[in-house]
């Protein structure tokens, strides 16, 4: 009898044990959901992004999370001017939109806390003039990727430390962002009008494109730099992944805005593809197998870092001022994970200045006028030098072969 009662006791906890991992069959549903068409790409400000917002706080609250938006709420309320013109500013007659971030909190009594992110909001209806579809004004951009897979990951890591019957060092603060797409809205709106004290936060982990692990199993860890204990941390981590660091703060998603309060940040993204920002971006595409093993990662990292009371911040060496300004594209998107030397196409919009001048996906752009492009820094500071209606050779590598094009920017 005692025997039957141990081994009893023993297949519970082993149970309980696996039922607290990374599950792929919830991941799956929350995108599927989230990047489903009676969402209508999320876009932000809008009834479909409401209904998004709805969901996410009703997972919070069925984990057993606490509210942590205004008074109460699971929802931080804000309100901005969009411009009218993606080629100009803010104007009196800029339309004013209201939209709203989702907090949930795990409070473990401790006195700093771990932030866990993610961008919830999409293109919606290819209205904002961000899409890279031609002609995709009223086309649904679901965005499963972007960021359906992020903000599946809060959910999952919510449920994850939330009944995993350990009591960790730290508070964990969940939060699903709206208005990423249109400049990192919902989260500077967090960070200036924050729900608990940002002094007391320890480190930020921002999640963006988390779904489409490739063949070569790479992930980004950005961020590194903002931390002495960060580095550390990932090289003492267990998985059969790629992992490529990088160690700006500062970056085209949420974790810039918590790095701008001097909160260290993390940053993890599997990379660019060529269905980024495109109709195309459906849940059928997202590789859930790889999405586990990315909030595996997290999970190593956080539960690491958790046995610090509070990071230590540092400054990076690239800030804003580094970041050139530039009023004109190429029209590709850029590869983040090629390591070699020059700027890979991951893929090319069709209409755009690479395009009609014979650029190809898998193109690595060395040259740009008399400028040498070695990496993403040089190709930005080589667009800064142009201007619309401008013309220039642009030199590439195709295969062994090196291929000059001459390209007008629109």
């Amino acid at each position: 009898m005692k025997l039957i009662s141990l081994i009893t006791a023993l297949l519970l906890a082993v149970s309980s044990c696996f039922a607290q991992e990374i599950s792929e069959k919830n991941l799956r549903k929350h995108v599927t959901y989230l990047a489903s068409d009676k969402l209508q790409g999320r876009g932000t400000g809008t009834p479909a992004e409401l209904k998004a917002a709805e969901y996410i706080a009703k997972q919070f609250k069925k984990i057993g999370l606490s509210p942590k938006g205004d008074n109460g709420t699971w929802f931080h309320a804000f309100g901005f001017k969009k411009s009218s013109d993606p080629h100009g500013g803010i104007s009196e007659n800029s339309p004013q939109i209201y939209s709203r971030n989702v907090a949930g909190y795990l409070d473990n009594g401790a006195e700093h806390t771990i932030v866990i992110g993610a961008h919830y909001d999409h293109l919606g209806l290819g209205l904002d003039h961000n899409s890279l579809e031609a002609n995709s004004a009223g086309m649904i951009h679901n965005g499963a990727d972007d960021n359906a897979s992020g903000t599946s990951g809060v959910i999952e890591l919510a449920r994850y430390f939330a009944k995993n019957n350990i009591k960790e060092q730290h508070n964990f603060l969940f939060l699903c962002f709206s208005g990423e797409e249109l400049g990192l809205v919902g989260s500077k709106k967090f960070t200036d009008y924050p729900t608990i004290d940002l002094s007391k936060v320890s480190f930020m982990v921002n999640m963006d494109m988390i779904g489409r692990l490739n063949a070569e199993k790479k992930l980004i860890v950005g961020g590194v730099g903002t931390a002495p204990d960060f580095v550390p941390a990932v090289k003492g981590i267990s998985t059969d992944l790629s992992i490529k660091l990088d160690s700006s703060g500062i970056g085209p998603s949420d974790h810039t805005s918590f790095y701008l309060k001097n909160i260290p940040v993390l940053y993890l993204f599997t990379g660019q593809h060529s269905d980024y920002h495109k109709p195309s971006d459906d849940t059928e595409l997202v590789n859930f197998t790889g999405q586990t093993k990315v909030l595996d990662v997290a999970l190593q990292l956080i539960k690491t870092l958790d046995k610090t009371s509070k990071l230590t911040f540092q400054e990076t060496k690239s800030n804003e001022s580094d970041t050139p300004r530039f009023k004109v594209t190429l029209g590709i998107m850029p590869d983040y994970t090629f390591e070699g030397e020059g700027l890979r196409a991951d893929g090319v919009t069709d209409g755009k200045a690479a395009s009609k001048a014979g650029i190809q996906k898998g193109d690595i752009i060395i040259g740009m006028g008399d400028i040498e492009i070695k990496n993403m820094q040089d190709y930005m500071k080589g667009l800064a030098k142009f201007k619309k209606g401008d013309s220039t050779t642009v030199r590439v590598k195709r295969g062994t072969e090196e291929k000059k094009m001459d390209v007008t920017f629109q």
